[in-house]
């Protein structure tokens, strides 16, 4: 089989993770941080630090090999949140320029972990460029997409793209709706996760038309998420193989559909690691290598 970290459907081999009690720290430092990072409440650490073991815990339990991020002076909560501070294409890893101010200095933070794993870099994006791995979707090796919002801009998406020509043939924009403000956290994969080569999770009334038209052009079925299971992260959903996925608890009605549609699940506690500051498990892992 082909090794790619080029997709984010194929079966994940090995991923890059940072454990709640390296971002989180302790109790003191989540409950000075949780306001102006706009959670919507203190995490609780000792919590928080169960729920991850439990996390990391299942996906061991896939046969994926986890590295995990060490603690780093200078980041907060949201380093908890690994895949928006770099992206990674089959060349190497390119590190992002933060949109949310406060967590403008995760991607350096990664950078020597990442490069102590073996990981080539590829380069970083430059200020006052923005963009986030929330907001870059494989849809196959080589289209790419890109959702211009908030927290990622358009010479940001230029940037990437020059970056990683190379390895792809299509980099597609796709304009995000300023839905909550620009304290909110919002990515093109809060209203996208696709599960297998054709089928994929969506949010349609956040949804662009355009992206709709491209999905279905490549022949995806798209499983509807309900607006009441929106907010409680119903289409952050990890895709660790084909149709086999992880999701946050509490998400009945999606769960069932994608059941319904074929796709094994596995579901977590997140109340603190994800609930509270609104990232799902795609949010907390790094894929590096997967499996085609």
């Amino acid at each position: 089989m082909t090794q790619t970290a080029q997709t984010e459907v194929g079966t994940i081999k090995r991923v890059v993770l940072k454990h709640a009690r390296d971002a989180f720290v302790s109790q003191q430092a989540a409950a000075a941080q949780w306001r102006r990072l706009n959670y919507f409440g203190p995490p609780d650490f000792a919590r928080a630090v169960q729920e991850y073991d439990h996390f990391t815990a299942v996906l061991e339990s896939f046969d994926i090999e986890i590295d995990l991020l060490p603690r780093t002076r200078g980041v907060g909560l949201d380093s908890i949140y690994v895949r928006d501070a770099s992206i990674v294409c089959d060349r190497g890893v390119v590190l992002c320029s933060m949109g949310k101010q406060h967590r403008r200095a995760e991607p350096e933070a990664q950078a020597a972990a990442l490069a102590g794993l073996g990981l080539a870099l590829l380069g970083r994006i430059a200020e006052p460029a923005t963009i986030e791995g929330g907001d870059v979707v494989w849809l196959d090796s080589s289209c790419v997409l890109v959702g211009i919002g908030r927290r990622t801009n358009e010479a940001g998406r230029e940037q990437l793209s020059s970056l990683i020509g190379d390895c792809v043939d299509e980099v597609v924009t796709v304009r995000l709706p300023d839905w909550d403000g620009p304290a909110d956290v919002f990515h093109l994969m809060s209203i996208l996760s696709p599960i297998d080569h054709d089928l994929a999770l969506v949010y349609s009334p956040l949804m662009p038309a355009s992206l709709r038209e491209v999905l279905l052009a490549r022949g995806y079925r798209l499983i509807e998420v309900p607006e009441q299971e929106f907010d409680t992260m119903g289409c952050n959903v990890l895709a660790v193989a084909p149709r086999k996925c992880m999701m946050l608890n509490g998400n009945p009605v999606t769960q069932a559909r994608l059941e319904q549609a074929g796709a094994e699940v596995t579901t977590y506690d997140g109340d603190e690691i994800c609930a509270k500051g609104a990232g799902g498990p795609t949010c907390l892992t790094r894929p590096i290598v997967r499996e085609m």
